[in-house]
């Protein structure tokens, strides 16, 4: 028999806040986390705006000495998981630490730590680069450096499937306890790639919002006047567990995950299948797992990049998974507002549909003026709705054609 999973805490790091109240509270109020960068010198770049955590101190979580041998990718993902545990009140102790695991993606891992170590070879030679190098950069490191810092010894895992890592991380730690392999997994995800060499790369490929002048306004999923995706960083974390074990240590579930659906395009390294065949696939791989119908899904939040094609393609799939229901079904981008966290997007993501749940609300997508007759659905433009929320799907999809999407259910007994 098949174990029940739910969600008992909560942590983020987000361009919104550096915690998960000051997020949610953000995002219901239908505010923008996007700036002018920064991190770096912009002036040579088309795009020159992004979504950055600010007023982050790692030594609030992490030992001095440690802060220099973590990438901020790192840093992100174990203050996030921190604040997950504490939010569930969950102590991970000798007698359950093998019972309690790790799963936290990141699509990139530790780009700055590269970038900086790269300089450094070129400017001064091998024996210059830091022997932390290499465990400071792969990006498989936020799960493992979050289980040190909690003492979780149990299944340790982490996806790297771009823009879909978190939300894969989250299905597959939900399928680990829903098997009896675990009690509890502490899952996200994690980015920080506000970086010259990233930017860079998006800003070629014609990917990012140019909208310099309006940093506040860039991001505009499924608008007409949308003209690119805008960069965020950051961390979410959420805490899974059976049920049994949520109950039995008297622990306040805030939700059910109930469904977990994931698909290739087979099609594209970055453009997705025609007509969302693909994400619609995983849909409904998600709804039938979770044992719902299409027309039990009371709100998406979508990937909703603010990019031409992954928009309409979306909408596309939201169409052939719930039929006439999508046309009832309310839809958001809270990248609208967090910008676009690649790897974590998912993670923080999968917070917003949780606290949906919780709180029986669900956040807007801003920008939203000129609909775009291609998507043509309730993207509940600009302001947030209060409404009956009993099944929430999020959804996330990543370079390469990987699509995942994770349903959850309001809690009851």
């Amino acid at each position: 028999m098949e174990n029940r999973v739910v969600v008992t805490g909560v942590g983020a790091v987000t361009p919104l806040g550096n915690d998960a109240k000051t997020f949610w509270e953000a995002l219901l109020a239908g505010k923008s986390g996007v700036g002018m960068i920064t991190a770096f010198d912009t002036t040579e770049y088309s795009a020159k705006i992004a979504a950055e955590v600010k007023d982050f101190n790692p030594e609030d979580y992490i030992d001095r000495k440690d802060v220099k041998r973590t990438d901020r990718f790192v840093q992100f993902a174990v203050a996030a998981a921190k604040m997950a545990v504490e939010d569930a009140g969950l102590e991970i102790n000798e007698e359950n630490s093998e019972r309690i695991g790790v799963y936290i993606g990141s699509g990139i891992g530790g780009l700055g730590t590269m970038e900086d170590q790269i300089k450094i070879l070129m400017e001064k030679g091998p024996r210059r680069i830091s022997p932390f190098f290499v465990p400071m950069m792969i990006a498989n490191m936020a799960s493992g450096q979050a289980s040190i810092a909690l003492g979780a010894k149990g299944p340790n895992s982490a996806a790297i499937t771009a823009c879909a890592s978190a939300t894969h991380s989250i299905g597959d730690a939900f399928k680990i306890i829903q098997r009896g392999h675990a009690d509890a997994m502490v899952t996200g995800g994690s980015e920080a790639s506000i970086r010259p060499v990233a930017v860079a790369g998006f800003s070629n490929a014609k990917a990012l919002s140019t909208r310099n002048d309006e940093p506040t306004r860039a991001s505009r999923p499924f608008e007409k006047d949308r003209d690119g995706f805008v960069m965020g960083e950051g961390s979410g974390i959420i805490i899974l567990e059976s049920l049994e074990h949520a109950k039995k240590r008297g622990a306040t579930i805030l939700a059910e995950v109930v469904g977990y659906g994931m698909s290739a395009d087979a099609y594209h390294v970055t453009q997705p299948a025609p007509g969302g065949e693909g994400a619609a696939r995983a849909m409904n791989m998600a709804i039938a797992d979770a044992k719902v119908k299409p027309e039990d899904i009371s709100y998406i939040n979508a990937h909703g990049t603010s990019t031409g094609y992954n928009d309409k393609f979306e909408t596309m799939a939201i169409k052939k998974s719930l039929g006439d229901h999508a046309y009832n079904v309310a839809i958001s981008s809270t990248k609208s507002m967090t910008g676009h966290l690649l790897g974590a997007a998912g993670g923080i993501e999968a917070i917003a549909s949780v606290l949906a749940l919780r709180d029986q609300i669900v956040p807007p997508t801003i920008n939203y003026e000129t609909p775009d007759p291609e998507c043509d659905l309730d993207y509940v433009p600009n302001e947030a709705r209060k409404m009956d929320v009993n099944v929430v799907m999020s959804n996330s999809l990543g370079f390469g054609g990987h699509n995942a999407t994770l349903v959850f259910k309001k809690f009851v007994e």
